[in-house]
């Protein structure tokens, strides 16, 4: 049986590693095959193209040249990590994928919708995922916890989080935009509560949207 793919999306400060992290411990206390990764990034050339990004050396170029540069870092994350786990029976836990650029490049960054579609149907050759998390929560406490955790780890801000409020504002609706549109695949959580609460939240919707990777879940687990 082919592995389930699962992605999460959402703001700055959605607090996306920390619920994959337990999502991953969920699924492994099942006895369940599970890969984490993330985007931009996930394979050794597309951690290179992640740096440029979000360094802020492509920021010049402008929405387009962004969109392209994350396509050609997904063909090979897809090619070289999330394909071939999949293909084995792995389950795959992904920090952002496609909707990402919809979001960040096409809604925000006012790239026509056509062209993103086209883009998409040659970069994912026909993958999407079982089941994405939209993580939501208000644009400026997003941003005020990415603020903290920037400075408890002694970083600065990287090319999308320096953005100004009105940037993040219109990212959140982008967000729920596509969960509206294909609101058989995307579940959106409410982010602003404390980690166990949306923990409890992603665990009912797994269960709900994909039983055959939660065949035990009646059996009662620990919160990370």
């Amino acid at each position: 049986m082919a592995g389930c793919f699962i992605t999460f999306e959402g703001g700055e400060g959605a607090g996306k590693s920390t619920q994959i992290g337990r999502l991953k411990n969920r699924l492994i206390q099942l006895d369940q095959p599970v890969l984490v990764t993330r985007e931009p990034g996930g394979s050794p050339y597309a951690e290179e193209i992640r740096a440029f990004i979000l360094g802020g050396r492509a920021k010049h170029l402008g929405p387009f040249a962004e969109a392209l540069l994350f396509a050609a870092a997904r063909i090979d994350h897809l090619d070289t990590t999330i394909v071939p786990a999949l293909e084995s029976g792995t389950h795959v836990l992904c920090d952002r994928f496609a909707d990402s650029t919809r979001a960040y490049q096409g809604s925000v960054g006012n790239i026509d919708t056509t062209l993103i579609d086209q883009l998409e149907k040659v970069t994912l050759r026909g993958v999407k995922p079982d089941l994405t998390f939209i993580l939501d929560l208000p644009a400026e406490v997003g941003i005020a916890r990415a603020g903290a955790r920037q400075a408890g780890k002694g970083e600065g801000a990287d090319r999308f989080e320096e953005e100004d409020i009105t940037f993040h504002q219109s990212l959140r609706q982008a967000y729920l935009a596509i969960a509206r549109a294909e609101p058989k695949r995307c579940v959106v959580i409410d982010a602003d509560r404390e980690p166990d609460a949306v923990e409890t939240a992603i665990w009912a919707a797994v269960r709900d949207r994909l039983p055959q990777i939660a065949q035990d879940a009646m059996r009662p687990l620990d919160v990370a």
